[in-house]
Order: C-alpha cells, then structure tokens, then sequence
C-alpha cells in the first residue's frame, strides 16, 4: 500500500486537514479569479455615474471654480489607438481609483500648462491602462474637460520607473505635457510603466 495512503487511513485527522485545506486552495482560486471581474463590474457603475456628473451644469461650475473633491469627474481621456475612453476622476486615493484613473492633485488641471498627471488601473477596476505599453511615438490622447478640450501627442516610447520615482509627475510650469502611469508588470505593482506626451492642441494651442 502507498506510504501515503498508509498515513491518511491511520491518521484521521489528516484526513480532515487535507479536506480544509483543499477547501481552502479552492476558494483561494475562486477569490483570484473573481476579484478582477468585481472589480471591472464596481467601475463600470462608477463610471455610468460620472458620465452623467461630468455632464452637470454643477460639475462645470466647480471645475471652474477649482473646488473639485477627490473622487469627483475630472475629465475624458481617450486614446484611439487603444480605443480608451473612461472617465478620469480628482485625486490618486484607493477609493478613487476605483473610477478607474485619477488624477495627481499635485498636478495642473487638463489642458492647462505644466506636467498634468494621471494614473490608472492596468488589470482591475475598467482596466483603462491595460494596454498602455502599446503606445507609440505620434499617437493622440485626448482629454474632455467640462470646459474644453485638448490633444496631447505620444513623444517618447512607454519607460519603466520604480514606483518611489515621483519625478515624471513633478510639474514644470515651462512644458505643457501630460504624464500617464500605470503598474508594471500586469498584475503586480513593483514598477511603474510611464507615457509621456506634449500637447498640441487646444488651451491656446493652433488648430
């Protein structure tokens, strides 16, 4: 008789360890698997609501008025190359984003001059930045605020940085450039995948 198969009929409680533990691998999967589509589900909601905010007559006053709170719609940002198009909401928190994408309080509004910053979920919560390494030099993204809106033009190949590095999203009042990040690689978080463009379109650029 297998040594194995020995021990389990002599020893009845390994028997019940196996069983609780197989239990426990199982719905470890079932969690694995299934957190990423809760998650895809909650921002899809989220983001059914800011269309709607983003679209308000209120949002537009306090845009203008710079009183935006973490979590409220910021802007559009669109990517035809990687057909994105999600709602980017105020701040960076956890709770925020679970819109999806939010923007660096720290940063200059949309459109505006500076490094205007945005960071963004790759694998969970809409997953807006999935594809962002697919970005090349002379692809559009393009933001929608309640109050205009702007082109930006893909100037350097995606970088990786680690994720204490802040300086790409540090602001230079000198440049008019936006800066994406993301995690890198897919599904983990030890690195940060960064694009950077320059604006050419819009907040007093030439048509």
């Amino acid at each position: 008789m297998d040594p194995v198969l020995r021990f389990l009929r002599a020893n009845p409680w390994s028997r019940r360890l196996l069983s609780i533990l197989s239990v426990g691998l199982m719905l470890g999967a079932v969690g694995m698997l299934g957190y990423p589509v809760y998650t895809n589900v909650y921002s899809d909601r989220t983001q059914s609501r800011l269309d709607r905010e983003i679209a308000s007559p209120e949002l537009r006053q306090a845009y203008q008025e710079r009183r935006l709170q973490d979590g409220d719609a910021l802007t559009r940002i669109k990517i035809p190359a990687l057909d994105v198009d999600t709602v980017v909401v105020e701040g960076t928190s956890a709770s925020a984003l679970r819109a999806g994408a939010g923007h660096y309080p720290s940063t200059p509004l949309p459109c505006e001059a500076g490094n205007v910053a945005i960071a963004g979920h790759r694998t969970t919560y809409g997953r807006p930045f999935a594809n962002l390494d697919r970005l090349k030099n002379g692809d559009a993204i393009i933001l929608e605020t309640p109050i205009g809106t702007c082109t930006y033009e893909v100037t350097r190949e995606p970088f990786i940085i680690a994720p204490t590095d802040f300086s790409v999203v540090a602001n230079d009042p000198s440049k008019q450039m936006l800066t994406l990040t993301t995690c890198h690689p897919k599904g983990s978080a030890a690195k940060r995948l960064v694009i950077q463009a320059t604006l050419t379109k819009g907040a007093g650029q030439s048509a």
